[in-house]
C-alpha cells in the first residue's frame, strides 16, 4: 500500500473538534484521527460523542470526550485546557458545532435569530479566543483553527435569514482572525470551509424545510431541486468535507490562511 503524503499526515498533533458527537463533526475526527492527531471530540451530546470516541478507539486511534457547550466561555477554557491535560497540547481547533433553523423572515422570532448566531457565531468567536491563547506562543507554537461556514455564508435562500446572517459572520471572523494571528506572528492559521447540502441529518432537515414553509410541495420534488443546483448532481458526504478540514489542518495548507474552502459539488459556479 502506498503511504499517504507525509504532509497530509498528523501524526503528534492534538486537535479540539466541537459538535463531534455525529455527522460531519464525527466524521472529521475519524479522519484526522487516522492522520495520526489524538482527539478531543466535544459536544453537548455526550452518549453520542462517547460513541464517537469509542469508534476512534476501535480503529486504534486516540480520543477523549468532553462535554462542551460552545456558547458558554468557561466550558470553552476547560475544554482547551482538557485537551492539554489528556494529550499535552493544542494543535488543531475545528469550530463545527453549529445549528440550523427555518422561517419566513416575517415570521422569524427574535429569539430564534440570537439562538443561531449565539451557537455559530458566538461559539466559533469563543473557539477562536480560546484556541490562540492556548497555540500562540508562549503558550503553544502555532497551529490551525478550521471555522465550519457554509455555502448559505456566500449566497442566499429563502427561509433561512438567521442561518445565512450567522455563516456570513463566520466567514468574515475567520478572515479578521487570520489576519491578526499572522500579522501578530503566532504562527497560527485561520481558514473557513463552506459545504453545501451534506447528506447528514441536518441536511435532510434543510431539504424537508423548504416543504414545511411551504416553498415545495414535497420532499421528493425539494430534493430534486437542490440536487440539480449542484453541478455534480449529487450533496456532499461527510468524508467530502472531513477531506477538506485535513488538508487545511496539516502541512499541506501551511501557506493557506484567512481564505474559504467551497466544498459543493458546483453548487456556487452555477
Amino acid at each position: 500500500m502506498t503511504e499517504p503524503n507525509p504532509h497530509f499526515r498528523l501524526d503528534g498533533k492534538v486537535a479540539l473538534i466541537s459538535g463531534a458527537a455525529r455527522g460531519i463533526g464525527a466524521q472529521i475526527a475519524q479522519t484526522l484521527s487516522r492522520a495520526g492527531a489524538s482527539i478531543l471530540v466535544t459536544d453537548v451530546l455526550e452518549p453520542e460523542g462517547r460513541a464517537t470516541v469509542a469508534d476512534i478507539e476501535r480503529g486504534g486511534g486516540k480520543a477523549a470526550f468532553h462535554k462542551h457547550d460552545v456558547t458558554d466561555e468557561s466550558d470553552w477554557a476547560a475544554a482547551v485546557a482538557a485537551a492539554i491535560a489528556q494529550f499535552g497540547s493544542l494543535d488543531i481547533v475545528v469550530n463545527n458545532a453549529g445549528i440550523e433553523t427555518a422561517a419566513l423572515l416575517a415570521d422569524c422570532t427574535v429569539d430564534d435569530f440570537r439562538r443561531v448566531m449565539d451557537i455559530n457565531v458566538t461559539g466559533t468567536f469563543l473557539g477562536i479566543k480560546h484556541a490562540i491563547r492556548a497555540m500562540a506562543p508562549p503558550a503553544g507554537k502555532g497551529g490551525a483553527i478550521i471555522n465550519m461556514s457554509s455555502v448559505a455564508g456566500l449566497i442566499g435562500t429563502s427561509g433561512h435569514a438567521a442561518y445565512h446572517a450567522s455563516k456570513g459572520a463566520v466567514r468574515l471572523l475567520t478572515k479578521a482572525a487570520a489576519v491578526e494571528c499572522a500579522q501578530l506572528g503566532t504562527g497560527i492559521r485561520v481558514n473557513s470551509v463552506h459545504p453545501a447540502i451534506v447528506a447528514t441529518a441536518m441536511g435532510t432537515s434543510f431539504v424537508q424545510h423548504f416543504v414545511d414553509l411551504g416553498l415545495a410541495p414535497d420532499y421528493a420534488t425539494a430534493e430534486a431541486a437542490i440536487k440539480a443546483a449542484h453541478p455534480m448532481g449529487r450533496f456532499g458526504e461527510p468524508s467530502d468535507v472531513a477531506n477538506g478540514v485535513l488538508y487545511l489542518a496539516a502541512d499541506s495548507g501551511r501557506w493557506i490562511t484567512g481564505t474559504e474552502l467551497v466544498l459543493d459539488g458546483g453548487y456556487t459556479a452555477a
